[in-house]
């Protein structure tokens, strides 16, 4: 991390930038990143079956070492990403590894008590092990085999210290110190490990998985650690301001310990003797009830709670609509708008006393959402007898409201269930509704709704400023992770709109919970987006949906499969298992669309299993559908055909070249923080 602060090194680079050689066998993907997350698909050790000793020639060993998986899609703790990482220091400052360390870490820090292969005078003071090889007692020499055949000198074993030295080190995790800036010491104790991936790892540190015994009963999710094999463990936690330094011998003295229980119960018990302010309580207990990492605890901790949502139609009629009263209103709306009664909000609001509806604006769909056509024509509600203006057509004027039309209104109030994609028309049509009512020196309400895949996921490439269209408003990635609300409140102050705009919040809805779990009843938002497995896959498949392929429009299941008669369902469906994709599986079949792409035409492909919706990218998965596509059918696939959705050159560049989907995907995390730090000034529901 200091070669990475000093612009030596990139976190994002593939490690054979740097090492070359390490390339070979299918490592030309894996990252500087997947080293230190242990996410490189690389196997746990070198291989010790048969002799060899030296530290060149481990480093061989290790560069010419094959992965078990595809980088990014598994956690294998693995000694060989630090024997790599090593070198890799190595290589870069041109300083011995042990050297580099005692110069630029132990050295500046006091560590005075701390080296790889220590001095015979400090044996009095090493604790020995267990029995080697040849049955000499270790005393003094690495217990790790490995780091014993290379020397004493590797990057994942080997160094000696004292619990003084080791409270140094702790302190200046706390406090921050001259050998690493506060910015990189938060870069490392905070969650880097993929998108969705089923632990939490930093760079390096541990911070939630299957190792973290050491955070004991009572230290929350955020502190931070690492665990050594012979039953050594450091784990500090920022919140308490606690560091547990345990040096103990498990392996003492024919190898059969253990110190997993020990570590748990000993964190366990300073955490409950550890005097804290109400502040920290307060916080201890937060982090304790959401866990550190919003995005991934938030919707484990609520989903399944079934709670009751109400909509902001449902707020507006316990209001009375006192809001609208004595106000001409218009309505963009369709199927969805509806209260928890099951009533039209379009009849509603016909019905409100003092309130006059006007008009209604029907978006994609149109208002009964039933229509799939290119271009939708005005009509007249059959209930209310109000006239029905589109707002969707083959150009960009039939999709604004005309203002003709709003210069008889007030507020226009707007009352959709979105998808939470960026490419879902409806959030555009709040976007071109603002303006006009902008124009027009109209007001605009948005009757809030759930986003149906949940607010806490945030994922996907960031869409180019310039390319807007009717599928992109603005700069923003695949999925959002905001409700419509959300959106119009950004859209009205980064798009410099200034309408005068209201939100009627939900009551009970939070971040985390899905569609699933908020106790309202399911409407189809369009005609293809029939269950919330299909709303879930809709952010990845629609990526690749404007192509030539088929995306099960014209079948029961859309975009639950996909494929093409030019497409080898079951080569299509071994080659993305293989890619493990966290969240899910393949499988080969046969389907013939009625409508759409391919219609009455036989199509070869593949189901879309999701088996966990809480690890799956959706956008990564897109992704991984178009380089699956690119590399098996090159001649058959269009995959120019995919930027007016992807509207994001340097993706579509990428996959182009054939770059792996994860480095890709690695790529645009730089733009989706920035984005989340615009995101927060607009979201409602904290």
């Amino acid at each position: 991390m200091q070669l990475v602060e000093q612009g030596k090194v990139r976190l994002n680079d593939p490690v054979a930038k740097y090492i070359p050689e390490f390339g070979q066998n299918g490592k030309g993907d894996i990252s500087v990143r997947d080293l230190l997350t242990h996410f490189s698909g690389l196997p746990p050790d070198l291989d010790l079956s048969h002799p060899w000793a030296g530290r060149d020639v481990g480093y061989s060993m290790a560069f010419s070492s094959t992965p078990i998986s595809p980088p990014g899609t598994r956690f294998i703790y693995s000694d060989i990403n630090f024997i790599v990482l090593a070198a890799l220091v190595e290589r870069v400052s041109w300083v011995p590894f042990d050297s580099y360390c005692s110069q630029h870490v132990f050295s500046p820090l006091g560590m005075e008590h701390t080296r790889f292969r220590p001095p015979s005078e400090w044996s009095p003071q090493i604790a020995p092990t267990e029995y080697d090889e040849r049955g000499q007692m270790l005393h003094g020499t690495v217990h790790d085999p490995t780091a014993r055949r290379m020397g004493g000198i590797a990057g994942h074993a080997g160094v000696f210290s004292t619990g003084d030295d080791l409270a140094k080190f702790a302190q200046a995790m706390l406090d921050g110190s001259s050998v690493l800036s506060p910015l990189a010491i938060t870069k490392i104790t905070t969650p880097q490990q993929p998108p969705a991936a089923p632990v939490l790892r930093g760079l390096g540190w541990d911070i939630d998985s299957p190792f973290s015994s050491s955070r004991g009963e009572f230290l929350p999710v955020g502190s931070f650690g690492h665990t050594g094999f012979t039953g050594t463990s450091l784990w500090i936690d920022p919140t308490t301001r606690t560091y547990i330094v345990l040096l103990t011998n498990s392996v003492h003295p024919r190898g059969k310990g253990s110190a997993i229980s020990l570590r748990a119960k000993i964190a366990t018990a300073v955490a409950t003797a550890i005097p804290l302010t109400a502040t920290e309580q307060e916080s201890l207990r937060w982090k304790a009830i959401t866990g550190y990492n919003e995005a991934q605890s938030a919707e484990h901790h609520l989903f399944g709670r079934n709670g009751s949502v109400r909509a902001g139609i449902d707020v507006l009629e316990q209001q009375e609509f006192s809001p609208l009263k004595g106000k001409r209103v218009g309505i963009l709306t369709n199927q969805t708008g509806i209260d928890s009664a099951g009533r039209r909000t379009i009849d509603v609001l016909a019905h409100a006393a003092g309130v006059q509806l006007k008009a209604i604006f029907s978006p994609e769909h149109g208002v009964t959402g039933e229509l799939d056509t290119v271009k939708l024509g005005n009509s007249r509600d059959t209930a209310t007898g109000i006239p029905v203006y589109s707002v969707y057509g083959g150009t960009d004027a039939a999709r604004r409201p005309s203002q003709e039309v709003l210069k008889d209104l007030d507020t226009v109030v707007i009352d959709l269930q979105d998808a939470g994609v960026r490419f879902y028309t409806y959030e555009t049509s709040v976007g071109y509704f603002l303006e006009a009512a902008a124009k027009a020196g109209i007001s605009v309400m948005i009757l809030d709704r759930p986003n149906p895949i949940g607010g806490a996921f945030v994922q996907g490439a960031m869409s180019e400023l310039g390319r807007e269209n009717f599928t992109d408003y603005g700069p923003i990635p695949v999925r959002h992770g905001m409700t419509l609300g959300e959106l119009a409140q950004m859209f009205n102050t980064e798009h410099n709109i200034h309408a005068k705009l209201t939100v009627v919040a939900m009551q009970g809805w939070m971040r985390g919970d899905w569609y699933d779990s908020t106790g309202l009843e399911w409407t189809n938002p369009s005609p293809n987006l029939r269950s919330l497995i299909e709303a879930t896959l809709y952010p990845g498949v629609g990526l690749v949906e404007g192509t030539n392929i088929s995306v099960g429009r014209g079948t029961d299941t859309p975009f639950e499969v996909l494929g093409a008669p030019w497409i080898n369902g079951r080569e299509l469906a071994e080659y993305l298992n293989a890619r493990q994709i966290s969240g899910m599986r393949f499988v080969p079949l046969t389907f013939t669309p009625s409508s759409s792409n391919y219609a009455d035409q036989l199509c070869h492909g593949v189901n879309l299993v999701l088996t966990d919706r809480d690890f799956l990218d959706a956008p990564e998965l897109g992704i991984e559908l178009a380089s699956a596509l690119q590399k098996l059918y090159p001649k058959q696939w269009h995959l120019e055909k995919m930027m007016e959705i992807l509207v994001n050159r340097a993706v579509y560049d990428s996959l182009l070249r054939g770059d792996d989907p994860h480095r890709i995907a690695l790529n645009w995390r730089d733009e989706l923080a920035k984005f989340e730090r615009v995101r927060e000034q607009y979201l409602i529901y904290k």
